[in-house]
């Protein structure tokens, strides 16, 4: 194990996720009911857009440190259960064609400003394959960011301001991931478009509202804390760690992180089952029950940094393809076992 401000933790475990899942479903095979697509997201989905759309014309004559004000009280949750719905859109848990679920994650993109649905997906799934994986997991920051960055409250403040830069920085480091595509570039083209109208018509006001949004939801932020949450080695050596606080209410239950790693076909409404259902192996996990804490926790305290994370160097035999993320399944199939209504 490397120290936490200088190395990642590396390790020659497999993740730890395919093995428990096995053992939930040989003891509780009942947890396959809860597998399955909810269709009401898109419903969620759409209100919040339109939610958010809404504001931001509202606020189109406010004056940029109001639009600020509203963007960290209200536009950061609304924004961060968004992405939770993009997230529900990649997994194709919505709907069952691949492309309504991608055209839903480009909804939600709408209220976001910028486009980043698309990407999400391609990304994401991979991390679900290869968690922890240095050259493929985009989860994992890249050697240089962490340096940069070190340990202190300074650098870890402004790694979370602009984490959406840091993370759009990361694709170059994953060179068997191939990062263009068709849908990469609609993704764009429709934000751009929508965004030109939306200035037109509504001002630069409510552009700057959605963006001030965007950039709260996943960064200076309580709200940031999620990304620390997952996977960041707060009582080493647990790789992944779940959220069982207030705000599972307004995200979509997107705390239950352990859950979702064991159970990617299951819905967020039914996360929480999973807990009720198997609680042995979960409430002897470490868990956090405050975003807030977590979040001052990692700014201030100088043992963690980016380098608090796990990585590892098999991939288990399992090849990666440079194509998009239609490959992913092939890469799940120690899942596939578990009977994945899901896929497809």
């Amino acid at each position: 194990m490397g120290n936490t401000t200088s190395d990642f933790h590396h390790s020659h475990l497999e993740e730890p996720h395919i093995q428990r899942t096995k053992e939930i479903i040989k003891k509780y095979p009942e947890i396959k009911k809860l597998m399955g697509r909810n269709v009401n997201t898109f419903y969620y989905a759409l209100f919040l857009v339109v939610a958010q759309l809404g504001i931001a014309f509202i606020l189109r004559d406010q004056s940029w440190w109001m639009i600020m004000i509203a963007a960290f009280c209200f536009g950061a949750f609304a924004n961060h259960a968004l992405f939770v719905l993009i997230h529900e859109f990649t997994h194709n848990m919505v709907f069952k064609s691949r492309l309504a679920n991608l055209w839903g994650g480009i909804m939600c993109d709408l209220a976001n400003g910028f486009p980043s649905s698309v990407s999400f997906r391609k990304y994401h799934l991979k991390h679900h394959a290869f968690q922890g994986h240095h050259d493929i997991d985009a989860d994992l920051a890249s050697y240089w960011e962490a340096k940069i960055i070190g340990s202190n409250f300074i650098g870890k403040s402004l790694w979370f301001l602009l984490f959406p830069v840091f993370q759009g920085l990361r694709p170059p480091r994953l060179k068997e991931i191939k990062f263009q595509s068709k849908w990469v570039w609609i993704n764009l083209g429709t934000l751009i478009a929508f965004d030109i109208v939306l200035f037109m018509l509504v001002g630069p006001m409510a552009i700057l509202y959605l963006a001030f949004s965007f950039f709260f939801s996943i960064g200076l932020h309580p709200l940031g804390a999620r990304w620390i949450q997952e996977h960041y080695l707060i009582a080493p050596p647990q790789e992944t760690y779940s959220y069982y606080g207030p705000l599972n209410k307004l995200a979509f239950n997107v705390g239950y992180h352990n859950e979702h790693h064991d159970f990617s076909y299951v819905p967020w409404n039914n996360l929480p089952k999973i807990r009720e259902i198997a609680p042995e192996y979960y409430n002897t996990l470490v868990y956090h029950e405050s975003w807030t804490k977590l979040w001052l926790k990692f700014i201030f305290d100088n043992e963690l940094s980016l380098f608090s994370r796990i990585i590892r160097s098999d991939k288990g035999g399992i090849k990666v393809s440079k194509d998009s993320e239609s490959d992913f399944f092939s890469g799940m199939q120690t899942k596939e076992t578990i009977n994945n209504p899901v896929a497809g």
